[in-house]
């Protein structure tokens, strides 16, 4: 285990020292919640356009309690585990940027997980009515989450666990929303 701890401060260093000081600003912005919210708005248009509305009200629902465990579940294994962030991390002073600091554990990304969930969520709901979406919303999830590691809150494997979190998470609501919406259609 401690090998790999060892390579993950590695893989975190190369990375998080690739950044430079002119794109740290564009880092935080992408890290940040709000400026995806007409991204938010395009995917409920996608959402409302391709189910009836009482559908689309269930799986604005289940969005939200999604978004809720997932999240939730990343704080039980911060306080759990309590992996120091890397810009808590007395190993790494002086040898990283740190661009942005967090609380002081980080195992694993709630920032990852989150925008897992909702690219697996919506590539399950979606994927085979609107071919490119589960492309772009992987990238964009892979983009958010790469902004932790630049930033300096996240180590790679915080990243990865966070993501696998988050789309199975997505998965399994996203079949139970399908489920949902299939017994409502049945029942009218």
């Amino acid at each position: 285990m401690e090998e790999i701890v060892l390579e993950d401060k590695e893989i975190f260093l190369y990375l998080n020292t690739l950044g430079s000081q002119p794109f740290d600003q564009f880092w935080i912005l992408i890290s940040k919640t709000f400026i995806w919210i007409p991204l938010y708005a395009i995917f409920c248009y996608f959402l409302y356009k391709n189910f009836k509305l009482k559908s689309f009200i269930f799986i604005l629902i289940f969005v939200a309690l999604g978004t809720t465990v997932s999240d939730q579940m990343a704080g039980v294994f911060k306080h759990g585990i309590q992996r120091l962030r890397p810009c808590h991390d007395p190993s790494l002073q002086g040898l990283m940027r740190i661009v942005k600091c967090g609380g002081e554990h980080g195992f694993y990304s709630a920032h990852a997980s989150n925008t897992f969930f909702l690219a697996s969520y919506l590539s399950v709901l979606l994927g085979k009515k609107i071919k490119w979406l589960p492309y772009f919303v992987f990238f964009w999830a892979a983009v958010v989450s790469y902004s932790r590691i630049y930033l300096g809150v996240h180590f790679p494997g915080d990243i990865l666990v966070g993501a696998f979190a988050g789309s199975l998470v997505g998965v399994i609501f996203a079949l139970l929303a399908k489920k949902v919406i299939n017994r409502q259609t049945i029942s009218q």
